[in-house]
């Protein structure tokens, strides 16, 4: 048996407030080290929130639109280079090698340059270095708005000292070849980044962990009303859809843990901030690969073939010789 305590951080950020939400995360890591995960996992855009009150202010030209984008940008950490412990993530990378633990972390990342978002999750080692970065490969709907297109740079599985481990972000799990690209990066462990967990998300990540034969961990975001700043909630609500109430929660947690079988090993935590805490046993991925391996005996390889561009796109190339 290989056992490993994994955590899946459920409470709100501090909405639109960089500083506030790493002194928040610190502390969440911190309580969830002490509770032995080596393992620590965010939802989509955790930092510095999920920024629905966008779908809301959809107009062309519209100033209050341009306000909360502004600030939004402010609010978004520029990643810097992979040993870089002084960037704008310093001091998540700092309590991630004090503790020495792997951190996965969603965020509204900032291009170094220019004034684009990505929809991002980044992947910190217990020696505080960025070991991933994959971005949002394609944001859904009217997010466009909001965020760049990713590229696949990031679409991959990496080690880490509990297992391999790889995410995708919300819609993302609807892309097949997405799915398989990262399959055959060997993920023993797969994030499953979400603001919220409706039952088709729940089906999306059950039907990835047996088809990937890997435990996935589905994070959901928690956040209540009262939560969002009082100018930006009538739009976010409106974001959020219809059906969102006018107090107490609009994003109800549902993080999960489910196994290489697709079942759950902890069924989904709803309407309670707090870490959800799984132990799980990497053996049970190689026991379950006696059955289904999609980028192996199941693969039909002489069949078909996938082929990735894995180069990050950063557009304009100078070259000085």
């Amino acid at each position: 048996m290989t056992l490993h305590t994994v955590a899946i951080i459920q409470y709100p950020p501090a909405v639109l407030d960089l500083a506030a939400s790493l002194s928040r995360a610190v502390d969440h890591v911190t309580e969830a080290a002490d509770a032995g995960a080596k393992l620590i996992v965010f939802p989509e855009t955790w930092l510095t929130c999920y920024p629905a009150w966008a779908f809301g202010m959809a107009g062309w030209d519209d100033a209050t639109a341009r306000h909360w984008h502004a600030r939004l940008l402010a609010e978004s950490p520029v990643l810097g280079a992979p040993t870089d412990a002084e960037d704008a993530l310093g001091a998540l990378r700092a309590v991630a090698a004090n503790r020495q633990v792997t951190v996965v972390m969603g965020l509204n990342e900032r291009a170094p340059r220019g004034g684009t978002l990505y929809n991002s999750l980044v992947t910190i080692g217990p020696d505080g270095s960025t070991l991933n970065v994959h971005r949002k490969l394609v944001p859904t709907h009217s997010e466009r708005i909001i965020w760049g297109a990713g590229d696949a740079a990031g679409l991959r599985a990496v080690d880490t000292p509990v297992g391999r481990l790889g995410g995708l972000v919300c819609w993302e799990h609807w892309m097949p070849l997405a799915r398989q690209t990262l399959h055959a990066s060997g993920e023993q462990i797969h994030v499953a980044a979400w603001p919220e967990t409706s039952e088709i998300h729940l089906i999306a990540a059950r039907s990835y962990a047996f088809e990937g034969r890997c435990f996935v961990l589905s994070a959901g975001l928690f956040l209540a009303v009262e939560d969002i700043p009082e100018a930006l909630r009538e739009a976010f609500r409106i974001g959020v859809g219809p059906n969102a109430p006018a107090t107490g929660l609009l994003f109800d947690g549902g993080s999960s843990v489910i196994g290489p079988d697709g079942n759950w090993v902890v069924e989904p935590v709803r309407g309670t901030p707090g870490i959800v805490l799984a132990r799980i046993d990497l053996s049970a991925v190689d026991r379950a690969h006696h059955d289904l391996d999609v980028v192996g005996h199941s693969a039909r390889n002489d069949v078909f073939e996938l082929r990735v561009d894995a180069r990050r796109r950063e557009g304009v190339i100078l070259r000085e010789d």
